[in-house]
């Protein structure tokens, strides 16, 4: 039987960025920390995201010359969130973020990568940033981890991977995706998958560690360098208060109940709510049961740290515009029985594809931000239907781009039709028969798009308008990168369902990361950050990365004020 108590300045409940940024942080500045992670692998929701995360300023933007004006932030994010702007909580984002950035190159295995080429997703809105906002964990060799923290690094979304290799979006993403068209595209990805099998003949996992999994991978060397210890499968089942204080964490573990004492205090960041179906029922529009949603969260995240905050007196905020972070997915039946979720991120973007409702018409820019295009589906769909859309393309869009879980040229991929993931149909009404989509609608529909898509038009809803549209577009399709026809068939379609990266309503918090209870006062000791603590963009999507990046951030306030307690 183990030891039933242990003495530690800070105990951070979740293992994801929020969670081991407020880890390393702490560490670093001499605090004796423990991280607890209920799944049986580290990284959380991180691990399996694209890794990307919005940090305006940051040094390397200022490093290409992109140097802003924070108030040029401020203005876009003002317009943006409107009466939910909470400015001490954004200026302490926007000023503590950059330096965040600066303090892990400096002193971690932390590098970053610059996305100076990324636009914010609404350009029309004043303030939008056309590049420099968005920083991404440089890729990391896996080889380079102990060997047991290697066996706990929770290994990349199999439904974004290519034979369970990580792809990063850009130059990487781009060679798989012309691959059978361009000799430096063929060597490349023969270059990785080569080295990939072999990584998985030897270790049985992806070793070139990219997106997500990186950013982990990185933040757990770092851990392990400062001496941070991490358990996994330890659930924290109730915290431990003395008098107004939270003191500390008792965690449920293979070996039974162990008290983890904290003297500087508890970080809550267990990942939010995404698979606590009673609180889903409560709060998402379109879901009366709590069942109708397929989150791409691990469902080890299922509000925790929301129901231990709560416990000693903190409070959930559910004022926000939307209590979830949505994104479009399509639900991927595998030979097992069970069903995986794939995120519809880049594939909208592209030429070729549009997106319609049970009517056969369409509802949104397709090529706008994931979280806009489930937002405009959930205002357009009536509360008595399924909450549901389909994405129609043709056989060129399939074989040029993929489609969801079906890869382009030359990856076959009718065995998915088989399996009922991908409707198919010689002509526009054949598709709609098999999608249950209105026949007269459909065809109207696709008659109107193309009429103006010949030539690279969108007056309808105007994809390709703007730079975030461009971006993930193709860039060799002109005139409009993200604008082509559907006139030649076959015609495929997948149907599209609420999912989400994680959720927004989350714990209360001030400007330090600090859990404030009923009457707006701190919590001594409790802190949350990432999708424990209430989304500082109101439950807005102004950019992509405005989850981690706001993580990272005050994980990293979180850490700085434990351990300032700690030298007071």
């Amino acid at each position: 039987m183990a030891d039933t108590q242990h003495d530690y300045d800070l105990v951070v409940v979740g293992s994801g960025a929020a969670g081991m940024s407020a880890a390393v942080t702490a560490a670093w500045h001499g605090l004796k920390v423990v991280v607890v992670e209920k799944a049986d692998g580290l990284g959380g929701a991180t691990a399996w995201s694209g890794g990307w995360m919005w940090i305006p300023l940051n040094p390397l933007a200022k490093a290409a010359g992109i140097d802003e004006d924070p108030e040029t932030v401020r203005t876009y994010l003002r317009h943006e969130l409107g009466e939910r702007y909470d400015p001490a909580r954004i200026d302490a984002f926007l000023d503590t973020a950059p330096r965040m950035v600066a303090f892990f190159h400096d002193n971690t295995a932390l590098r970053f990568a610059d996305g100076n080429a990324i636009a914010d997703i609404h350009g029309d809105t004043p303030g939008a940033g056309t590049g420099g906002r968005s920083v991404i964990a440089a890729p990391f060799d896996g080889h380079q981890l102990d060997r047991r923290t290697l066996k706990k690094l929770r290994k990349t979304m199999p439904e974004t991977a290519f034979l369970g290799m990580p792809i990063q979006a850009g130059p990487d993403l781009m060679a798989f995706l012309t691959v059978t068209r361009s000799l430096k595209s063929f060597l490349h990805v023969t270059k990785r998958l080569t080295r990939h099998l072999v990584d998985l003949a030897r270790y049985g996992r992806a070793m070139q560690l990219v997106n997500g999994v990186a950013l982990t991978g990185r933040l757990a060397k770092s851990a392990d360098a400062l001496g941070v210890q991490t358990w996994v499968s330890s659930p924290a089942r109730r915290l431990i208060q003395e008098g107004e204080r939270v003191t500390g964490v008792v965690v449920e573990t293979p070996d039974g109940e162990i008290t983890l004492n904290a003297r500087r205090g508890v970080v809550l960041a267990a990942g939010g709510f995404p698979w606590d179906v009673a609180r889903r029922r409560e709060l998402f529009p379109h879901t009366p049961t709590g069942e109708e949603h397929w989150p791409l969260p691990p469902s080890s995240a299922s509000g925790d740290g929301l129901r231990l905050g709560e416990a000693v007196g903190g409070e959930v905020d559910t004022s926000l515009y939307s209590p979830v972070a949505w994104a479009p997915v399509s639900r991927v039946p595998y030979q097992d029985g069970h069903v995986g979720h794939f995120p519809h991120i880049i594939d909208r973007a592209k030429p070729g594809i549009i997106g319609v409702l049970k009517s056969g018409q369409r509802f949104v820019n397709e090529a706008g931000g994931y979280y806009d295009y489930v937002d405009a589906m959930v205002k357009a769909v009536p509360e008595d239907e399924e909450l549901c859309s389909w994405l129609v393309c043709s056989h060129r869009f399939q074989r040029r781009y993929g489609l969801g879980i079906t890869r382009p040229a030359p990856v076959p991929f009718r065995h998915w039709i088989k399996k009922g993931y991908l409707k198919a149909g010689k002509t526009v009404e054949e598709l709609a028969r098999h999608c249950g989509i209105d026949l007269e609608g459909l065809k109207r529909t696709v008659e109107d798009y193309n009429a103006h898509a010949r030539q690279g038009e969108d007056p309808a809803y105007g994809r390709g308008s703007t730079p975030y549209n461009r971006k993930n577009g193709d860039p060799a399709h002109r005139p409009n990168p993200c604008v082509a026809p559907l006139d030649e068939g076959p015609f495929y379609a997948v149907k599209i369902v609420p999912g989400c990266f994680g959720t927004f309503a989350g714990l209360k918090t001030n400007e330090h990361a600090q859990v404030l209870d009923g009457e707006g006062h701190p919590i001594t000791g409790l802190y949350a950050a990432g999708t424990d603590m209430a989304s500082i963009m109101g439950g807005y999507y102004p950019a992509g990365g405005i989850n981690l990046g706001p993580a990272m951030t005050f994980g990293h306030i979180a850490g700085l004020h434990a351990a300032e307690e700690h030298s007071a």
